[in-house]
């Protein structure tokens, strides 16, 4: 199977969409690893290298939106998200700009980084930011629809993106993508696992074995964690009446947040989490940090296993 990288995607549907001359291209100093320089070589004019400069790039982002630029601003999560939020509340989401900021190398997966280059608090921080919209594709495919959406929003856009190249989950060729719409993928009537990111392929993965063990797995694939996808959520708690969210960020404001907030008001139902349990990454090979955090098809299993037990 095919496998490609989420920046890897967003850097190429960067290039083939930027024939819009209204498209500005911001990096700090990192093309190279977000994969912006693919829309430098096409379109150099509208390409800038603010340096190593994650906060002022965010402002210049939102004086270049106040002309009438749709502008991308893009470097590693860690930066994007915690370097640079001030200027992100204040700059761009609280005027309600036209930017999108491009956060690559996401979750544990930046691997030996460590702790100090990993983010896992990133979509809780966004989050929490009125007027921000929150995208985190699982594949190739759902990234370049990811960058039409954002492109065709008029707003500020968080698109999460990962450092791993991953299994293709998605056929471009009858591929629908809605912003705020989640994507059932497979059926089922036991259990539904809602996830985001990487972890959708992971997902399918624990449904196959769930499926071996007699269990009926429904798994959605949320690619947007803001606006959530209320509809979907509720649906699946009343047919199947138990929930396992499966996230690569913190247990604490992501995905996991999302859904039980949309259970607790509408539908209480039993959920298990796999995602990482409020603590920091570490330093290691991606694999390996996947089986340290839990961040397996084995855990998903596990806990899909452990919530059946108490459902309704």
């Amino acid at each position: 199977m095919a496998k490609v990288a989420t920046r890897e995607a967003y850097g190429k549907a960067l290039a083939e969409f930027g024939a819009d001359p209204n498209i500005v291209v911001l990096d700090a100093d990192l093309s190279k690893s977000t994969k912006t320089e693919t829309f430098l070589k096409a379109y150099p004019d509208r390409f800038f290298n603010i340096g190593i400069a994650e906060a002022n790039m965010m402002a210049i982002a939102a004086g270049m939106a106040t002309c009438g630029k749709t502008v991308f601003a893009s470097t590693f999560a860690i930066f994007a998200a915690l370097r640079a939020c001030e200027q992100v509340r204040n700059s761009i989401c609280y005027p309600k700009l036209n930017v999108k900021i491009g956060a690559t190398h996401a979750g544990i997966s930046v691997g030996e980084d460590g702790a100090s280059h990993q983010t896992v608090e990133d979509m809780a921080i966004m989050r929490s930011l009125p007027n921000m919209t929150i995208m985190c594709p699982c594949d190739g495919v759902e990234t370049r629809a990811a960058v039409k959406a954002a492109i065709d929003l008029k707003g500020p856009v968080y698109l999460r993106l990962g450092r791993l190249a991953l299994p293709e989950v998605h056929q471009a060729d009858n591929f629908n993508f809605e912003l705020g719409k989640g994507i059932q993928i497979k059926d089922g009537s036991d259990v539904t696992i809602i996830a985001t990111g990487l972890m959708v392929y992971k997902s399918l993965e624990a449904a196959e074995m769930l499926k071996a063990q007699g269990i009926d797995a429904r798994v959605i694939d949320m690619h947007t964690i803001k606006p959530i996808d209320q509809d979907i959520i509720i649906k699946a708690a009343k047919e199947t009446g138990a929930i396992v969210t499966a996230e690569e960020h913190s247990i604490v404001g992501g995905l996991t947040g999302a859904v039980s907030e949309v259970l607790v008001q509408n539908y209480p139902t039993p959920l298990k989490a796999v995602a990482i349990n409020d603590t920091f990454g570490k330093s290691g090979k991606p694999d390996e940090l996947f089986v340290e955090y839990g961040l397996t098809p084995e855990n998903i299993v596990k806990q899909a296993q452990e919530v059946m037990k108490i459902k309704k």
